[in-house]
């Protein structure tokens, strides 16, 4: 396992069973890099390839 994969299981499993709405992910997406914007890029990237899941390439 990855380091990375902690939060991303962290996350499952403390709010694994909420539904929320796309723009309220948006907006602490948002948050986030306002108070980390090192991390602009790679939360972009990820927004960007969430965006686009259903494209077809």
């Amino acid at each position: 396992m990855y380091s990375t994969d902690r939060g991303i299981e962290e996350l499952a499993e403390r709010r694994g069973d909420e539904q929320v709405a796309l723009a309220w992910l948006a907006g602490r997406m948002v948050e986030f890099v306002d108070h980390h914007p090192e991390f602009e890029v790679a939360v972009d990237r990820l927004a960007t390839w969430l965006a686009r899941l259903d494209d077809e390439d």
